[in-house]
């Protein structure tokens, strides 16, 4: 090897050293307590992450986020949660923001965090278990078992905030994920059927009905294609579910954490 050809591969060797490093996440926040990233980790928290977590991090309808550290997170996790997201949440990636960003923000959480203190929980989750058994099992799933005509609860807890859940179960919020759009059909001959929507085209519409089958239907051969707009969940009022067993139905959703990848070092 020529010194000129040993020089440019140890210069290669050099660069790609330094890019490896400088892409590895720190693993406590370089930024924390830097005024200037706090108030720039501000802006990027309200036009990124309020629409989901809220304005004060208390959770919209995301979790409830000013406690991440109190239960046992680290900044290099949740520096990894936030550039990754997390798979098969509502949970997005965010690859166009630069590490320093991703540290402004953190150190911004870091200050709400500070100044919140967690709300004791309340209710008794044994009996949450059985009002859920009794009520949501037949349309919702945990950990493989129950309906599958709403979401998938498994991880409830850690996705979604007390406030949205109590919300949520009284009927006060609209709305619906995506493959789970209430939708009823009325084919040319033949009665109504009602479902949730699972996939639609141009010419065609697939459905999960009520007995949880999925049909597919060409649009042309249908009378009426009608969308609903509310969701399918029907409204649980104080005279379906108490105030106490609204806190014990919650008090169990919020155990229902499933795997969190940020929790891994």
């Amino acid at each position: 090897m020529t010194w000129r050809m040993f020089c440019v591969v140890a210069a290669w060797f050099i660069v790609a050293g330094t890019w490896t490093q400088a892409q590895a996440p720190a693993t406590k926040n370089p930024l924390e307590g830097d005024q200037a990233a706090i108030r720039s980790g501000m802006g990027l928290f309200r036009a990124r992450c309020a629409d989901c977590h809220g304005m004060d991090a208390h959770g919209v309808r995301g979790p409830d986020i000013t406690q991440v550290w109190a239960s046992g997170r680290t900044d290099e996790g949740l520096f990894t949660t936030i550039k990754n997201g997390i798979a098969g949440t509502e949970m997005p990636a965010q690859p166009r923001l630069f590490d320093h960003e991703t540290w402004q923000i953190l150190a911004y959480l870091r200050t709400l965090a500070a100044s919140s203190r967690p709300e004791p929980p309340r209710g008794d989750a044994e009996n949450g278990k059985k009002l859920y058994q009794a009520n949501c099992v037949s349309c919702h799933r945990v950990n493989g078992a129950g309906g599958r005509l709403g979401p998938d609860l498994s991880r409830i807890g850690a996705a979604r905030s007390r406030e949205v859940l109590e919300l949520r179960i009284r009927g006060g919020v609209e709305g619906f994920l995506p493959g789970y759009e209430p939708v009823t059909l009325t084919p040319a001959t033949g009665t109504a059927v009602v479902g949730v929507k699972k996939n639609e085209d141009l010419f065609s519409v697939q459905i999960m009905d009520a007995r949880e089958r999925i049909q597919g239907y060409d649009k042309s051969s249908l009378k009426e294609l009608q969308n609903n707009p509310r969701s399918a969940m029907p409204a649980f009022g104080s005279n379906r579910i108490s105030e106490k067993e609204l806190d014990d139905l919650i008090r169990y959703l919020q155990t229902l954490r499933g795997f969190d990848p940020s929790v891994i070092q």
